[in-house]
């Protein structure tokens, strides 16, 4: 792999040159888990991906309400950018591509704090600052949270992503996922009705943080996302 490829996710595509399409991508594990991950992405971290102003729909409309609405108008205890930028938990250990960040696995590990009224009610919180809701008072009796012994394993298997290394990956152009057989290529290209076999080309594409961004855009605007990306029928 160059240099200008360093850190990228590589995805081989089957493209027919006639019809100016995908037929299907081949991928590993990476790639597989990184598409999966889009389903542990809070809608407020879509939005903030995407820009609020590139948003089909009216989502990117709530994501600028709440930043313009003033602080007097939200609820005391409330952080505006818990909603904003909501913390993501995923079975990753790391989101470099569309967060840039490693900080899953660190939260999983961390100690979390609990807080709980002077006269022990029945409800608990995560800052002192909050009011209890049985009798208003403010939680200042710090409570430490314990997590059982298996958690501690569960979150170590699980920062392995999603997915099983040393698999093929057949990745359709709507983005469904399944392992790679030869019987279901030779069905595709049936399904496609591919008869000029000399038109189908091999093509190595990359993903990285700008590609991450445009196939996360692209996945809620059409079903065909790998030709539109990288075939040109259209800027994600």
């Amino acid at each position: 792999m160059g240099e200008s490829h360093c850190g990228k996710i590589c995805l081989k595509l089957l493209v027919d040159r006639n019809a100016n399409r995908v037929i299907f991508g081949e991928a590993g594990k990476d790639f597989v888990d990184f598409v999966f991950q889009f389903l542990s992405l809070p809608v407020g971290t879509v939005v903030k991906l995407l820009s609020k102003n590139k948003m089909v729909g009216s989502l990117g409309r709530i994501y600028e309400s709440v930043e313009n609405l003033q602080a007097n108008y939200m609820e005391p205890n409330l952080n505006k950018d818990d909603v904003l930028n909501p913390k993501v938990y995923s079975s990753l250990g790391d989101t470099p591509l569309l967060l840039g960040n490693k900080a899953n696995a660190d939260q999983l590990n961390e100690t979390k704090y609990f807080y709980r009224c002077r006269y022990n009610c029945s409800y608990v919180g995560s800052d002192q600052q909050t009011k209890c809701g049985d009798c208003g008072n403010i939680m200042t009796h710090q409570m430490t949270y314990v997590k059982p012994a298996e958690s501690k394993k569960a979150a170590k298997v699980s920062t392995g992503g999603y997915v099983k290394h040393l698999v093929t990956y057949m990745i359709m152009d709507d983005l469904t996922v399944k392992p790679m057989s030869t019987i279901s290529s030779i069905t595709l290209l049936s399904t496609f009705k591919v008869k000029d076999l000399s038109a189908l080309e091999n093509v190595e594409v990359y993903i990285g943080k700008i590609e991450a961004v445009d196939l996360l855009k692209a996945s809620f605007v059409t079903n065909k996302v790998l030709t539109s990306l990288f075939l040109g029928n259209m800027k994600a």
